[in-house]
């Protein structure tokens, strides 16, 4: 058995933060150099970043299209083992592969701009998990490190949504469980609270393996207990979702028409002609109106259009005005319609807006997306990268922002108009909720990506918000995917891609708000600074215990689940 000094020296070792060079003898270098070096790298780094691309890619499979979200799970679980008590350019570059492989295969559907969107988006993206894989390895020492390791999670998520340009919000761990589980959380603390759950079940899950591989020759039953503790814990998370109870009660209901007009092709030239989607959509309208005067369909309260149903400024072009107008009259009750609209005052700028067009009064109240999208909608540095990027002139315009949240009154409904892209941001949409809207429109144009897979991946995001609101969801988009969602998530209907339909159904309006809705970001705020104080504290715990074990110095005692404990964070190089 090892003296109490040479354990603690050993435990201080392994606790002792990266210092840039590789150890002798560890599995990412050698003393010797040259092929030896390599060797090392084959036996060690090169397996661990083969496992993270794997996980990377098995994370990319819980999102829709495939859906497979206990992949989610395991996704986590896997960074978590491979970081576990790696120094933290070890952990950082494992972040890095399994964040990369990640984005390559969620964001595939971009390369219909191009292959070279692909991978920079998800280059970029990718670099968010290199703190995330360095502060998954540091904390990975300490005690209850499977909590901060769920934190950490979050605070990744809270930075890749807001930064840089206003975020990307796409490849959440809860946009992965929609219909999981764990969906139910969102209505306590929205889709951080889901994250956190889901990156927690997947932490407790890698500590419960780890440990069991750590006594897996042992004939002590007490042994086993930390290991069928972590593991009943995970299922504690997974099963926790079951007690929130998820409101769908209606104050009132209106019946809605959601009109789905159809593009004549997929990619970035879905527009065609101009007036071409107008006319669709206008077509699609005057059938509805026919089939309710000869009794085939009931008449609707309202009609929904989708993003970019016109394509030129009913204001400004007669043509475009009329054909609004004729279609309106026509089904007798008011239409939201989605158009671009040239900005009043400012010269050469656009605005994505849904306008409340009355079949009596004509265009009305209207909501202006608040937030563009980056290269799609407006070219940041336009002077600048327009001379490298001949492609940035396929956005010629620039969209200027809105600065309030869409809600609006079409005919009898207080409806939440919140437009594309803006989904994916949780304060657009709880903004939105808590200014008063009784149900939720996503207006969207998902032509340019049609058959990629990416309209199911915005779906599951209307799905995720019906939860976390208690707001019933409708989704219109002129090529599809339309859908009309319940407040307990479940689609109820939805359309094919690139086909002409209209959805007609009964749409619950609620006034009661969730507790997601009240508590707004505190939750994630919460969560994320719990990662980041932890993060912090394994990096001050490791300077203490380097200096410790400096010549000279004698080694302290380590804490309980450090090291050399026997707590979560003991890999059994401690006291023997």
């Amino acid at each position: 058995m090892a003296s109490g000094q040479e354990s603690a020296t050993a435990a201080h070792r392994a606790a002792a933060p990266d210092t840039g060079t590789p150890a002798a003898g560890g599995d990412d270098g050698v003393s010797t150099g040259g092929p030896g070096r390599l060797a090392a790298w084959s036996r060690g780094a090169l397996p661990r970043t083969l496992l993270a691309v794997v996980a990377g890619l098995a994370l990319a499979a819980a999102f829709p299209p495939y859906g497979l979200w206990p992949l989610s799970v395991l996704a986590v679980a896997a960074l978590s083992a491979l970081t576990h008590r790696r120094t933290a350019r070890q952990g950082a570059w494992t972040g890095l592969a399994m964040g990369l492989a990640f984005f390559l295969g969620l964001l595939k559907w971009l390369n219909v701009i191009g292959w070279d969107a692909v991978i920079g988006l998800s280059l970029l993206q990718a670099f968010f998990f290199v703190p995330l894989g360095a502060a998954l390895a540091l904390t990975s020492r300490l005690p209850l490190w499977p909590l901060w390791a769920a934190c950490l999670w979050v605070a990744e998520e809270w930075a890749r949504d807001r930064v840089p340009l206003g975020g990307f919000p796409w490849g959440r761990l809860a946009f992965a469980n929609t219909d999981t589980p764990f969906t139910p959380l969102a209505a306590l603390g929205g889709a951080p609270l889901v994250t956190f759950a889901v990156a927690l079940t997947g932490a407790l899950a890698a500590c419960a393996c780890l440990r069991a591989w750590r006594i897996r020759r042992s004939l002590v039953c007490r042994a086993a207990l930390p290991a069928a503790g972590a593991a009943g814990l995970a299922a504690v998370t997974v099963l926790a979702g079951s007690a929130v109870p998820v409101r769908t009660d209606a104050d009132e209901t209106v019946r809605i028409a959601v009109v789905q007009g159809n593009v004549q092709q997929p990619g970035m030239d879905f527009l065609g002609r101009p007036m071409l989607i107008l006319n669709n959509h206008v077509e699609a309208t005057l059938q509805l109106a026919e089939d309710v005067r000869s009794g085939r369909e009931e008449q609707p309260d309202l009609v929904i259009w989708p993003e970019n149903a016109s394509d030129l400024d009913p204001h400004r072009y007669p043509d475009a005005y009329q054909a609004i107008d004729r279609a309106a009259r026509a089904v007798g009750v008011p239409i939201l319609v989605g158009a671009l609209v040239d900005h009043p005052t400012r010269e050469g700028y656009v605005e994505n807006q849904g306008i409340v067009w009355d079949p009596r009064t004509g265009p009305g109240d209207s909501y202006t997306k608040q937030h563009p999208v980056p290269f799609g909608e407006y070219v940041p540095y336009r002077d600048v990268l327009s001379r490298f990027i001949t492609r940035l002139e396929r956005v010629p315009r620039d969209f200027w922002p809105g600065e309030t949240t869409g809600v609006l009154d079409v005919g009898p409904a207080r409806l939440g108009d919140v437009i594309c892209f803006e989904v994916a941001y949780d304060g657009i949409v709880r903004d939105t909720v808590n200014d008063g809207a009784r149900a939720l429109v996503i207006q969207t144009n998902n032509a340019t990506y049609g058959r990629t897979g990416q309209p199911e991946q915005q779906l599951a995001m209307s799905s995720l918000r019906a939860v976390e609101h208690g707001r019933a969801v409708v989704t219109a988009a002129p090529s599809g995917i339309s859908a009309i969602v319940a407040p307990d998530g479940t689609v109820e209907q939805r359309t094919e891609e690139f086909t002409q339909d209209v959805l007609i159904g009964e749409l619950p309006l609620r006034d009661a708000r969730t507790v997601a809705s009240r508590v707004g970001a505190a939750p994630e705020w919460g969560l994320a600074l719990g990662g980041l104080v932890a993060w912090g504290w394994a990096i001050a715990r490791n300077r203490r215990l380097r200096r410790a074990d400096s010549p000279g110095t004698a080694p302290g005692p380590c804490g309980p689940g450090g090291p050399a404990g026997g707590g979560p964070g003991s890999d059994g190089r401690g006291a023997r």
